[in-house]
């Protein structure tokens, strides 16, 4: 919001030695985001004067048609002769009135004006545009011709207010009421204990039966709609320069006078308006929610398919109006052809809700918009509709009609009861009743009671619901700054727990064995399921979806760490970045089966864990899980070597990385999910209380889903859920003990079925080898069908064995082997090779 100094003046009655810097401090003090303070007009310098256009002369031979111009400027060259000036502009004629800067002058951007000669003459000055004087956008795109009542020589700096200090206000969701300067003169005459002149305050007909006929079919949609009339109106009529100079001051183009004057008013009362040619509605003016499919042409010229959710106004063609958004082309007033003679004055309150997600749905954010989804004053619609009427009537030669339409549904001022120590308790200060009263009451609240205040909310402040929202006004008017700098003291804490440890671990190892984490948003689009070719009764389909999404493309939360991986994977492949390894722990989100209403818990006490176990229960399950995609090269080539591609195996890895740290045995097998290459996918599990339960899968993904995802060939991934692994973990680590004593190593190769496992293998003979195995490696896999036979391999494995109390006998060792093997053969059908 954009807040001119000059403007805020008239509301309050600042002291004139108060800069734009001041007023600034003093809104930031009391909760305001003042961002900048622009100074227009800082850097010019006159002679800046209204001249009349005597003579033009078209100067031929040029590339572009070039002007020679008399005009006179009075006396303000000295002398009362008239200043000759070339031009290239061709938007003034003989006889009007423009802007001349005068030799000695300086523009905006530190420009001198000179006398020079150009194109065979000499031009002592310039005739000037509204973006050479630092005006903004008026919509012209060309000279300003000035209206005819302007003296020659007149002080153009002051006629044109050209120097003026502007606020830019940074307004927050909570604070509608500051998109108006109605609503920044409140805060100004609060932070500076002034009086506030409101411009609501205005004398308002009583609503009769003889104004435009109104039909509201959604009271919840629409609580408040007032209708006025203004007939008569002069279509040739332009607005004044105070009401563009101030509009532009304020970020907004000038349009047309009915138009400007709307656009005013909103910004001074904070109430959008809309003014509908009457000639061109047909019928009463109705609110409905529109019917799914019906089309409406906005003003900005497109056409738009309405939801069944969106507010439209109608008149018995159908729509003529996004109620709060935007107006409808087929009742605009039309300034170009000039015939718009009579305007019916909309001033409605809109439900907040349905105006933002109707903003949204239709990517239309106005300034309309960004009120209504903010909270306006219901109150004001009246005050604003006669504000808008009084206007019409003074600058275009108007007739107010006699009839005033309202439409109000009933409702009820906004109570709270909060006690009077309430906002000494939330900031440890002691305000006091009076304090905490007068605050109350400088925001616009009703305040009764004693120890017990019951406090009614102002109209104009929909965010005030609760006690805490009171206090909060109560200590940002005494000042944040006034707040005491206390250290907390918390109870000594009994360090992370098991759970973060396990997480913390987890990190670190896979940060040392060469990932980086990659934190990712939880959103993600439902598309991407049959991007991995899930299952249609998948469980991860089953989402928790957002009902205010940051993204429409991204409305539900995910029940995969993937997306977001792979998401960044492909990002830093696409800028550079070939040889990839990252990693991410996070929450997925499950809904529950019975959705539950969540509780809100108490903040004067500590919840009970009743309180916490019900919220708890209404939230989504969420397990954390842990994943990691690769692509590229594992291990770099140089001198030291050709290097190595990641693979499966990698991924494979990067699972039992996180097992040791879990401390536990983790079960790999063959598997076929979703994304994953049904060849080279490993499937995950772990043993909990003698149940054997599947964590996840690893391995290289499918080429289909690497094409769909425009991922780099051979990616890889692994997906895991960390709390199974916890719960099969067997705490933390303990260091092994080391034995004086040397090892014993037996190499064994078995011959198996194709289809064996490596897992069931290993299992078989570790659990065989007794107590004596210290661990054991594959390290050679062998298919020859001449030597081993159809359908067999080979699987060769180092066995290491070692006693903690005395070196093994070469018996013992061999005999720890052969109950090995003889276990695998039992298990597997294993036979041992040659």
């Amino acid at each position: 919001m954009r807040v001119p100094l000059s403007w805020l003046r008239e509301y309050v009655d600042l002291p004139a030695t108060e800069t734009g810097r001041d007023v600034q401090a003093k809104l930031i003090s009391v909760g305001l985001e003042v961002e900048t303070v622009e100074q227009l007009g800082d850097d010019l310098k006159g002679p800046l004067v209204v001249g009349k256009v005597l003579t033009i002369e078209e100067l031929e031979g040029f590339k572009k048609p070039i002007r020679f111009c008399t005009v006179d400027v009075g006396q303000a060259n000295g002398t009362g002769e008239p200043q000759e000036i070339v031009c290239g502009a061709r938007n003034f004629a003989v006889g009007d009135k423009v802007v001349v800067v005068l030799p000695g002058a300086v523009l905006p951007g530190d420009f001198a004006i000179a006398a020079r000669k150009t194109y065979g003459k000499t031009s002592h000055g310039m005739i000037c545009s509204g973006d050479e004087l630092g005006m903004g956008d008026d919509g012209s795109h060309g000279i300003i011709v000035l209206p005819p009542e302007h003296e020659v020589g007149t002080d153009a700096i002051e006629l044109l207010q050209l120097v003026d200090e502007v606020l830019d206000i940074a307004v927050t969701p909570d604070r509608g009421y500051a998109l108006s300067i109605r609503g920044v003169a409140r805060e100004t005459a609060t932070a500076y204990g002034l009086p506030l002149r409101d411009p609501a305050l205005l004398d308002v007909p009583q609503p009769n039966a003889f104004g435009y006929p109104v039909q509201v079919s959604d009271p919840m949609g629409c609580d408040r709609f007032t209708a006025r009339t203004v007939t008569g109106l002069d279509p040739d009529a332009r607005s004044p320069l105070w009401l563009t100079r101030r509009l532009q001051k304020a970020g907004m183009r000038p349009i047309s006078l009915a138009v400007d004057i709307t656009n005013y008013v909103m910004l001074e009362l904070g109430q959008p308006l809309h003014a509908y040619d009457r000639s061109r509605v047909q019928g009463p003016i109705g609110v409905r929610r529109a019917e799914q499919g019906e089309k409406l042409t906005t003003l900005d010229g497109a056409k738009r398919t309405l939801d069944a959710e969106d507010l439209v106004i109608t008149d018995d063609r159908g729509p003529i109006g996004l109620a709060g958004v935007m107006g409808g082309a087929n009742t605009e007033i039309d300034d170009t052809e000039g015939t718009t003679t009579e305007v019916v004055v909309e001033a409605a309150h809109f439900d907040a809700l349905s105006i933002s997600r109707t903003a949204r749905r239709h990517k239309l954010a106005s300034e309309a918009s960004k009120r209504f989804e903010r909270g306006v004053d219901p109150q004001a619609a009246s005050a604003a509709a006669q504000r808008t009427v009084d206007l019409l009537v003074l600058l275009a030669g108007g007739t107010a009609d006699a009839g005033v339409t309202e439409v109000i549904a009933p409702s009820a001022p906004h109570t709270i009861t909060i006690p009077a120590d309430h906002p000494d308790k939330v900031a440890g200060v002691a305000y006091g009743r009076e304090t905490v009263v007068r605050r109350l009451q400088q925001v616009g609240c009703d305040v009764y009671g004693q120890d017990e205040l019951i406090v009614t909310v102002p109209s104009w402040r929909p965010d005030l619901t609760d006690p805490n929202d009171l206090a909060e006004e109560v200590i940002r008017l005494e000042g944040y700054e006034n707040l005491p700098s206390t250290l907390p003291k918390p109870p000594a804490g009994r360090g992370l727990t098991d759970r973060q440890r396990l997480h913390r671990r987890i990190g670190r190892a896979l940060a040392g064995a060469g990932y980086v984490e990659a934190p990712n948003y939880p959103f993600i689009g439902e598309h991407v399921f049959d991007q991995f070719g899930l299952a249609a009764d998948d469980p991860n389909r089953k989402v928790v979806k957002l009902v205010n999404p940051l993204s429409d493309e991204e409305p539900a939360l995910r029940t995969t760490l993937l997306p977001g991986l792979l998401g960044a994977l492909r990002r830093n492949d696409g800028r550079g970045s070939h040889d990839l390894a990252l990693f991410e722990t996070g929450l997925v989100f499950h809904p529950r089966e019975e959705l539950k209403i969540a509780v809100r818990l108490p903040v004067d006490r500590r919840p009970t864990d009743e309180e916490i176990a019900s919220l708890t229960e209404a939230l989504p399950v969420q397990p954390r899980h842990a994943a990691v995609v690769l692509a590229g090269a594992r291990e770099q080539a140089g001198w030291w070597g050709k290097g190595r591609p990641s693979d499966w195996a990698d991924a494979v890895e990067a699972a039992r990385v996180l097992a040791r740290e879990a401390g536990t045995e983790l079960v790999v097998r063959g598997g076929q999910y979703g994304p994953w290459h049904p060849g080279r996918c490993a499937e995950l599990a772990v043993v909990v209380e003698g149940v054997e339960q599947v964590i996840g899968y690893a391995g290289e993904l499918h080429p289909g889903v690497l094409k769909t995802l425009g991922l780099p060939a051979r990616t890889s991934a692994m997906e895991l859920d960390l709390d199974v692994l916890e719960l099969a973990s067997s705490g933390v680590p303990k260091g092994p003990k080391i034995s004086t004593f040397p090892v014993a190593t037996q190499d064994v190769a078995l011959v198996v079925d194709v289809a064996v496992p490596h897992a069931g293998v290993e299992a078989a003979l570790r659990e065989g080898a007794g107590e004596l195995l210290e661990s054991i490696r594959l390290f050679d896999v062998y298919e020859n069908a001449a030597q081993l036979g159809e359908g067999k391999k080979s699987l060769a494995y180092a066995l290491r064995f070692r006693a903690a109390d005395r070196t093994l006998t070469v018996d013992e060792a061999s005999a720890a082997r052969d109950a090995a093997v003889s276990l695998a053969a039992e298990l597997t059908g294993a036979v041992l090779r040659g």
